[in-house]
């Protein structure tokens, strides 16, 4: 393959558009950068439109000089390789489905879809005002986990499924208490705003995660903690 010398090459430019959600959502495409994210979209039978990498480092792709993939690339430290991938959308669905509301920021996004992973979430379902899980920062905040978590977009509080289990800072029973057996679906709002007021009251159930000193968790934390606790539960012998 011919290497890719000049920053003006068409279809850098093209992965450059993809840093804005404007084109991502246009070309229905993401960039992922760094081998550890690429061998984890192979393991999980994701395949790349286009895939580059820094010539001389012996990874698979159309080479591109070192100088001129830093261009590209949203990396501080520069990448290695990148890879161009079709963005993917499924229905929520349970037993355990997560529902982001208004969790804005991408690095949390992207750390809650690690956290799906890792405590076996059946889903994660974006809701209004949730940062795209598809932006660099979230990609990346997600080790991979995207490409192994199903993703939804939801307009409503019925599009997903189950129990539907309102997270909130210090109001209605402890997490531990409810029942975790059957479909549910947990909401997670901000740190900040938390969940709409409207929207707990439909809840079936309001839960929290008793904390000694601080007002609340960020929305990661909050998550994480609450789907590891659930996992245990449901799989303590």
């Amino acid at each position: 393959m011919t290497e890719i010398t000049s920053p003006h090459n068409e279809a850098l430019k093209e992965i450059r558009k993809l840093a804005g959600r404007k084109w991502r959502d246009k070309l229905g495409e993401f960039v992922a950068e760094g081998e550890d994210l690429l061998e984890a979209a192979d393991a999980a039978g994701w395949h790349a439109s286009a895939r580059y990498a820094a010539t001389g480092s012996g990874l698979e792709g159309i080479p591109v000089a070192p100088h001129v993939l830093a261009t590209v690339s949203q990396l501080g430290s520069g990448t290695r390789a990148l890879g161009v991938y079709p963005q993917r959308w499924s229905e929520p669905v349970g037993p355990r489905c997560v529902a982001l509301w208004g969790v804005a920021d991408p690095g949390n996004v992207g750390t809650i879809l690690r956290s799906a992973l890792a405590f076996g979430a059946s889903s994660v379902a974006l809701g209004p005002g949730s940062a795209d899980p598809y932006g660099h920062k979230a990609v990346r905040a997600s080790m991979g986990a995207l490409f192994s978590v199903p993703i939804a977009r939801v307009r409503n509080f019925g599009e997903v499924p189950g129990r539907k289990v309102a997270l909130v800072a210090r109001e209605g029973a402890p997490l531990s208490e409810l029942p975790v057996d059957g479909e549910m679906t947990l909401f997670i709002g901000s740190e900040r705003e938390g969940l709409p007021k409207a929207l707990v009251a439909a809840c079936d159930d309001v839960a929290h995660i008793p904390i000694a000193h601080a007002d609340s968790l960020n929305a990661a934390m909050a998550a994480t903690v609450a789907l590891y606790q659930i996992n245990t539960r449901i799989t303590r012998p």
